[in-house]
């Protein structure tokens, strides 16, 4: 019979109002957002990705377990000279072993006067055979020097310097460089302009080697190099934190001082001389830039090139 049906929710009335279900719906659509969050948590605000970076630094700065770039491995420094020159250079050293009834002439006085002056290098005599083992073979003229593992910061970590000091970052990322010579120049023009780390791939790269410190003149000692086992997936990163990515290559579309991106914040990416940028790392790159070269040399060493575009960052930057 109409109007009696016993089926449930069945509308009897061309009123509009509330049905089964609604959960209050429009009850809730009327009240308030609250207030407008804070910069600092708002997504996509540069305070945002600031607030991310510190977060993330204060959290590798625990104690266990640490999520930081792989560990280097320890060193040798084999020879007389190497060994001298490697201490006065403010390489970092754990141990020397002298070798047993060994030729004392001046060279060898001079290296363990060093040691001795640094207070902290442990100071072990062993006859010639042990060196031998422990050197394969090499010629190491009665001294060696080892060198501890280098203590890699992680990509973060740059980023996380930069805004504490209240700058943008200024960082570079090398890709199939090679050379610890090259590394280390490259830490020392990163220190004189005023950037805040390096970062190097795992593999098919120039570690921080003893060779790489005494090019760096004493410098790696304040400018964090960071190690990563895939430089595209971090220059990624970085650009999700909003930080420009601009590759050197020698057909760049841009000149060096043209482009205005080097003056906030930026990752500079330098490949070997020879090869230049590898095909991903390349195409991950916001910019490409070249230097221009009036003189008509086709390249520039690793080390050179990376120190012009820091020095035009830093001149942008005043």
């Amino acid at each position: 019979m109409a109007g009696n049906s016993q089926r449930r929710n069945r509308r009897t009335s061309n009123k509009k109002g509330a049905t089964v279900g609604s959960g209050g719906q429009r009850r809730r659509a009327l009240e308030g957002k609250g207030p407008t969050p804070p910069a600092s948590m708002r997504k996509g605000h540069v305070k945002n990705r600031i607030a991310n970076a510190k977060a993330k630094a204060a959290e590798r700065r625990r104690p266990a377990p640490r999520r930081g770039g792989p560990k280097g491995t320890s060193e040798m420094v084999v020879g007389r000279n190497p060994v001298y020159e490697a201490l006065r250079d403010g390489v970092p050293a754990t141990t020397l072993y002298v070798q047993q009834f060994i030729d004392n002439d001046e060279r060898v006085r001079e290296a363990l006067a060093l040691a001795q002056e640094r207070g902290n290098v442990n100071l072990m005599e062993a006859p010639r055979p042990e060196l031998d083992r422990m050197t394969g073979g090499l010629n190491h003229q009665g001294l060696v020097l080892q060198v501890p593992p280098y203590e890699y910061a992680h990509p973060d970590d740059l980023t996380a310097e930069a805004y504490d000091d209240g700058e943008d970052p200024l960082i570079v990322a090398l890709d199939g460089v090679t050379d610890p010579r090259n590394l280390g120049a490259i830490i020392r023009s990163v220190s004189a302009f005023g950037g805040h780390g390096v970062v190097i791939p795992e593999r098919r790269a120039a570690g921080m080697t003893a060779g790489a410190w005494k090019t760096s003149a004493g410098t790696a000692a304040r400018t964090p190099v960071a190690r990563v086992t895939n430089l595209t997936r971090a220059l990624q990163d970085y650009k999700k934190a909003g930080i420009t990515v601009v590759g050197l290559a020698a057909e760049g579309e841009h000149e060096i001082g043209d482009l205005e991106a080097l003056g906030g914040p930026v990752v500079i990416v330098v490949g070997s001389e020879g090869k230049g940028l590898g095909r991903l790392v390349g195409e991950t790159c916001d910019y490409l830039v070249r230097i221009p070269m009036p003189g008509g040399a086709e390249s520039l060493n690793a080390g050179v090139a990376a120190g012009v575009v820091l020095y035009e960052a830093a001149r942008r930057r005043g």
